[in-house]
Parts: C-alpha cells; sequence; structure tokens
C-alpha cells in the first residue's frame, strides 16, 4: 500500500509538472489511440490474411493485402512520428521551466544556504538533475499513453479471438509487473545515489578548474588526476548497478513471455491440429499476444523511468523546499537622517557562541565609519547586517527609525552599493558589468561613471572598448582595473549607503593610489561604512570604530585614537613598524 501510495505521489507530482501543456497531452493521447488501433488492425488482419490467402488461395486478397499492410505501417510512423515529437517537446519545455524555477528560487534563498552547499553542487541539480527529467518524463508519459492503449487494445483482439488462450498468456504477467516494481524502487535508490556522484565529480571539477594556478605551481596533477579517477570510477559503478537492475528487469519480462508463448503455442497448437480453431485464428490471436509482449515491456521500463524520476524530483525538492529570505512590507525610503544598530548580537548557525555582542551604533547620514580590528573580530560579520545578508540573533538595525527587518529587501538594498576585496565581475562585456545594478543607464551616464572610477581610459585601450568581453570574474584585467570597474559598477547604481570591503587590499601601491582616488570620488555625499586593515586608507575617517572579539572597544578619530593608547594605537604602530622594516 506504501508503494502505491508513493507511485501515486510521484505520478501526481509529474501530473502537475506537464499540466502548463495539457493542448499537447490531450493531442498525443488522441495520436496514441490511433497508433493503438493501427497495432490492433494489424494483429486484427492475420486471420483473414492466413485463412483467405493460404486457406482458400484468394489471389485478389493476395494482390491487395501488402499494400493495406504497407498503408497501416506508414500511418501508424506518421502518427508515432507526431506523438514522439509532441512527448518530446513537453519533456523538453518541463526541463526548461524546472530549470527556470530552480535558478530564480536558488538566487532567493538566504546567504546561509549558499555557505552550505558549494556553487557546483548547486550547478549540477540545475544541470544534471534537471536535465534528466527530460528524457524520462518525454518516453515515460510517451509509453504510459501509448503502451498502454495498445496492451488493451490487443488483449481485447486476443480475447475475443479466443479467451481460453487469452487467458492463458496473461497470467504470468502479474508476476512480472510484481517484480519489475521491486526492482524499481532498488532503481531510485541507485539513481539517486548516481546523481550524488555526479555533483561530487562537478563540485571537483569547479574547483580544480577555478584553482589551476595552484594546482600548477604545486605540481598536483597528478594527484588530481588520480582523485578523479576514482570519482569517475565510483560514478562509473553506480551507473553500471542502474544498468544491471534495467537490464534484470527486461530479462525478467522475456523469460515471462517465453513462458506464455510457449505455452501458448503448445495449447493452441493442439487445438489447430484437432480443427477446434482455424490456422488463420490462432495465427491471429498468437500475433496479438506476441504483440502485447512488446508494450508491456516498454510499460516495465516506464516504470524503472518513473522511479528514476522520483530520485531525480526528490533531490530537486531539497532545494525547492528551502525556505527564500524572508523580508517585510515596508517600502523604505532613501536614507534621510540615520542608521542605527540597537543591542544587536549575531551568532552563526554553526556556531556556540555570539560573533558580535551588545553592538549599539548610530551613524549620521553623509558619515564616513571606518571599522578596524585584528582578523576575525566581527567587521564583516556586523556590515552583512546591514543588506540583511545575515539577521541579527538579537535586537535590531533601524534606518530612519525604521526596523530593516520589516522593510522589502529591494527597498533596502537598492540603497546599498558595495565595493569588496572579492571583485565580482561577470563574463560578459565592460558595459554589462557596469550597469549591472542600473541596467537602463543611457550611455553618458556609463562614461561618466567610468571616468569617476578612472576606468574609462583603460576601457578604450581594450580591443572592443566598452564591447570587450572581459572574461569569467574578470580575468581580462588587471586587479586594479578589475576593481575601478566595481567602482564604476557602484557609482552608477548611485546608491546613498556603501560599503567598502578592504576594496584595496590586494593591490599594489600604484594601483592603490588610483583606486582611492576612486573612491574618494564614490564616497562624496554618501554614508559610508569602510573595512580596512591597512589604518592609513581610514585617517580620513569622521569616525573609527576598532572591534575586538565581537565587541567595540573603541570609538574616535584617528588622532584621539591614537593618544588613548589602546587597541587601535598597537595596531596603528605595529602597521607602521612593518612599513618601515622595523617588525
Amino acid at each position: 500500500m506504501n508503494g502505491m501510495n508513493k507511485n501515486t505521489g510521484i505520478l501526481k507530482r509529474i501530473a502537475l509538472l506537464v499540466k502548463p501543456y495539457w493542448v499537447r497531452l490531450a493531442a498525443s493521447g488522441v495520436l496514441s489511440l490511433i497508433i493503438s488501433g493501427l497495432n490492433g488492425g494489424l494483429a486484427w488482419m492475420v486471420k483473414p490474411a492466413l485463412d483467405g490467402i493460404f486457406m482458400k488461395k484468394d489471389a485478389t486478397l493476395l494482390a491487395l493485402l501488402p499494400f493495406g499492410i504497407l498503408a497501416l505501417y506508414l500511418l501508424r510512423g506518421a502518427f508515432s512520428f507526431f506523438q514522439s515529437y509532441l512527448m518530446r517537446s513537453t519533456g523538453a519545455k518541463v526541463m526548461r521551466d524546472v530549470r527556470n524555477n530552480l535558478y530564480q528560487h536558488i538566487l532567493f534563498l538566504p546567504i546561509n544556504d549558499f555557505r552550505k552547499e558549494s556553487s557546483a553542487m548547486l550547478l549540477s541539480r540545475v544541470i544534471n538533475d534537471a536535465g534528466q527529467l527530460q528524457g524520462l518524463l518525454g518516453y515515460a508519459i510517451k509509453d504510459v499513453l501509448v503502451e498502454s492503449a495498445t496492451v488493451v487494445a490487443l488483449l481485447a483482439i486476443a480475447f475475443y479471438r479466443r479467451w481460453d488462450l487469452a487467458l492463458i498468456s496473461v497470467t504470468v504477467l502479474p508476476a512480472a509487473f510484481y517484480g519489475t516494481q521491486k526492482f524499481g524502487k532498488r532503481l531510485k535508490k541507485v539513481s539517486s545515489d548516481g546523481q550524488k556522484k555526479i555533483s561530487t565529480i562537478t563540485e571537483f571539477l569547479t574547483e580544480t578548474f577555478s584553482g589551476i594556478k595552484m594546482v600548477k605551481i604545486f605540481g598536483r596533477q597528478g594527484v588530481l588526476t588520480k582523485t578523479f579517477s576514482d570519482k569517475n570510477q565510483s560514478y562509473y559503478r553506480e551507473l553500471m548497478r542502474s544498468a544491471r537492475l534495467i537490464e534484470v528487469t527486461s530479462l525478467m519480462m522475456e523469460v515471462v513471455g517465453g513462458i506464455g508463448i510457449a505455452f501458448v503455442l503448445w495449447y493452441g497448437g493442439r487445438l489447430v491440429v484437432r480443427n477446434v480453431i482455424s490456422p488463420g485464428e490462432f495465427f491471429s490471436f498468437l500475433a496479438a499476444v506476441f504483440m502485447v509482449y512488446t508494450p508491456a515491456k516498454r510499460l516495465s521500463a516506464t516504470h524503472n523511468n518513473i522511479q528514476q524520476a522520483k530520485a531525480y524530483l526528490e533531490r530537486l525538492d531539497e532545494l525547492f523546499d528551502k525556505a527564500k529570505e524572508v523580508e517585510g512590507s515596508v517600502s523604505l525610503a532613501p536614507l534621510r537622517e540615520s542608521i542605527e544598530f540597537k543591542e544587536v548580537s549575531f551568532s552563526y548557525p554553526a556556531s556556540k557562541g555570539y560573533v558580535l555582542s551588545d553592538i549599539n551604533l548610530k551613524v549620521k547620514k553623509g558619515e564616513i565609519i571606518a571599522i578596524v580590528g585584528r582578523s576575525g573580530a566581527g567587521k564583516t560579520s556586523i556590515i552583512d547586517l546591514l543588506p540583511r545578508f545575515n539577521d541579527p540573533s538579537k535586537g535590531a538595525i533601524f534606518i530612519d527609525g525604521v526596523n530593516i527587518a520589516e522593510a522589502t529587501l529591494p527597498s533596502l538594498r537598492q540603497q546599498i552599493g558595495l565595493v569588496s576585496q572579492d571583485i565580482i565581475l561577470f563574463n560578459d562585456t565592460v558595459r554589462a558589468n557596469i550597469v549591472f545594478g542600473n541596467p537602463d543607464a543611457p550611455e553618458e551616464e556609463i562614461i561618466k561613471a567610468a571616468r569617476a572610477a578612472h576606468a574609462h581610459d583603460f576601457i578604450l585601450e581594450l580591443p572592443k572598448g566598452y564591447d570587450t568581453v572581459i572574461g569569467e570574474r574578470g580575468v581580462m584585467v588587471s586587479g586594479g582595473q578589475r576593481q575601478r570597474l566595481s567602482i564604476a559598477r557602484a557609482i552608477l547604481k548611485n546608491p546613498p549607503i556603501l560599503i567598502l570591503d578592504e576594496a584595496t587590499s590586494s593591490l599594489d601601491t600604484e594601483s592603490e593610489m588610483i583606486v582611492q582616488i576612486a573612491l574618494d570620488k564614490l564616497m562624496e555625499n554618501r554614508t559610508t561604512f569602510v573595512i580596512a586593515h591597512r589604518l592609513s586608507t581610514v585617517q580620513r575617517a569622521d569616525r573609527i570604530i576598532v572591534f575586538e572579539k565581537g565587541r567595540i572597544i573603541e570609538i574616535g578619530t584617528h588622532e584621539e585614537l591614537l593618544r588613548n593608547n589602546g587597541m587601535y594605537k598597537k595596531l596603528y604602530d605595529l602597521q607602521l613598524a612593518s612599513a618601515t622594516g622595523q617588525a
């Protein structure tokens, strides 16, 4: 009973997936009935053909019969073509819809989910798991429609010709389908295991190709080749387990079919010998039975396909079941007065303690706030709360008195620009990367933003200027140029709130000077949060916030903090000594 309920569940799920294309399915259903009728017609013609030609020596029938058979085969071929095309296109459309919905769903998941799942795993779900549905659903639905109707039509002819022989021939089928169901359950698990292994291969390849420089410099090609070979072999074994289950099911159907046909031949042959039935009647019946076993085998394979589809759908459901980011209903107006952190504490899900504790901070509009501290002090954690990449475990953040947890995410994030050391550029043109946050910007505004970011001149030197494709993560341009493009993108978005997260930490001195000029332009008339290890870059901040172990321990200007002789002074002296070669 449980198995039936589960199968009903998967059939309902498939029905929901194909529901938008019910017109195609209806047309395919009509074609299926026609095809089944033609299959039945071929079996029906055996009796008049044999009796008329071999018993009555009818020359006219002999002359006409080949044309009739040819016409039936041509019609069946034409209808089968259109029916198969409709089902294949339906499978492709379902795959397209699943991928679209899955991609959209993933984009709205909380950032924390991206920390749990690697990008390669997500890629495998969208490409591999969703892709498997195309063939499985297309073939499964096609075979259910065509082969089920064909089995019914042929069995009707078989029972009409000789009910006792028909009863004998179908007695063995329940045992075959019972075995098919048992193997199908095992196939579902094997299919699920196989998809997990191909996901690990996708993840491994993604990491290898993205870290190819490290692979080469440490000479790890041989080790990684062996690792990949092992993973590939493991996936191969799962494929072979799946193949064995499928072929065992087919073998079982062959054996069962052979037993049924052998017994029918023996029993039916005796009836012909005793003149109980004519040879034409017997062979017409036999043709129907022979033709029944082929669609029965396909229905058995369809059951396996449905079990495989169930495994893929369950893996996809793991993602679809993840809750999207929670957002409020208040449309947040542009920043007018201040941003305030009230009693804010934060802990990561896997962390035992708080990484931020009891943060109270009020930032006025237009103020430049620098956030400094040792690594792991909580600098990035506090900034990630502002665009709600994470939410406070305790306390709240307010913009002009509105709790940002009550604001809609678009109205909140539209106000925030981000320039970080982890520069994210896309494998697209320079223009497309700059307008990423403001796709409707006119050309003059794009150029103005590029000039402000000190990027316009080097862009013009590229092979196609603003239409140059810069490669994955912007590999076709230098680090300083990538950073200036990200600054141009932020300038074009024109946000009232700006986050600079180690924006110059990975640059050489000359590039840093150029980028810093661009950043100064970007920070004009904006409320800015600057995270920096290099304390020389934060000296012009209105206030410097010093973090230590998730708490604010000092606040003041550069001069005030130096006079206090606290943590900031220690960090400053260490960097100064390092820069002058004294440490």
